[in-house]
């Protein structure tokens, strides 16, 4: 039985070169994206589709000039409370799988509350925090960013820990290294790519979580709340602004993080050890 070989991609069959590729790459996203908007705005100019259904895209950019420096200010906070989930979750995740890679009772103990809080409802916490710490604390819609970023770092980061080759932590016994020589040299390096990955997928979550978090109660002046409010006074064009920009902010965190991802990578040998 014989295996075909497998097919190249097909910018090789046609003969492109890595920088034709690279350029391919940016440009093909940008001309899909323009396409969509042309079809989005014939639909609601040619077609006929309701403004309450579907706003076009000349009419939310109307929107976002008109209102641009309350979208900016709503953004910054949203952002703000993002950011502050982002870093409080992902270093209380790296603290917490450094122990439960270091100890199994610690393991054992985490594995539950890790697997519970990853199916925590945002819709039914973020009301509760509200309400626990005032309607004027920003502190509810950080914790619940904190608690959706903590769970991909530490399932991520878990995994990075573990993967450490038995011949190398045996090389460093025989080279009588330290527990904590042998962390930073071997195990750390090994589990930075993991780690990374992990922020990356955070990164978005906890902005989509302070963004749903809004809704619920809570200090006006998020994306959320904004949205809430242009939909209920029938500004549809006006919510579709606020949602433009929490895209924006999402694709901010995930492009700032991935490029995080990529200089960190950079100084790492590969293979980690």
């Amino acid at each position: 039985m014989t295996v075909d070989a497998p097919t190249a991609p097909a910018t090789r069959d046609a003969g492109w070169s890595p920088a034709t590729e690279r350029r391919l790459r940016v440009i093909a996203p940008i001309v899909v994206g323009l396409l969509g908007l042309a079809v989005w705005q014939f639909l609601v100019t040619v077609v006929g589709v309701s403004d309450y259904l579907l706003p076009s895209p000349a009419a939310i950019a109307e929107q976002l000039v008109e209102f641009w420096p309350a979208i900016l200010s709503a953004t910054i906070v949203t952002g703000t409370n993002a950011l502050i989930g982002l870093v409080v979750g992902t270093v209380t995740a790296v603290l917490l799988a450094a122990l439960a890679s270091r100890w199994s009772a610690v393991d054992g103990m985490s594995a539950p509350i890790v697997a519970a809080l990853a199916v925590v409802p945002i819709v039914a916490l973020a009301p509760v925090l509200n309400s626990m710490f005032g309607a004027d604390s920003q502190f509810g819609r950080q914790a619940i960013a904190a608690l959706a970023a903590f769970v991909p770092v530490f399932v991520n980061t878990l995994r990075g820990l573990r993967q450490t080759r038995p011949v190398h932590r045996d090389l460093m016994r025989v080279y009588a290294a330290s527990g904590a020589q042998t962390f930073g040299k071997v195990t750390l390096p090994t589990a930075v790519p993991y780690l990374m990955t992990g922020i990356r997928i955070a990164s978005s979550l906890a902005v989509i979580s302070a963004l749903v978090a809004e809704y619920f109660g809570g200090p006006r002046g998020g994306l959320g709340t904004f949205i809430a409010t242009s939909a209920a006074t029938s500004a549809y064009a006006r919510a579709w602004a606020y949602v433009a920009a929490a895209i924006a902010l999402g694709l901010l965190f995930y492009l700032a993080t991935a490029l995080l991802e990529w200089l960190v990578l950079r100084r790492i040998p590969s293979g980690g050890a």
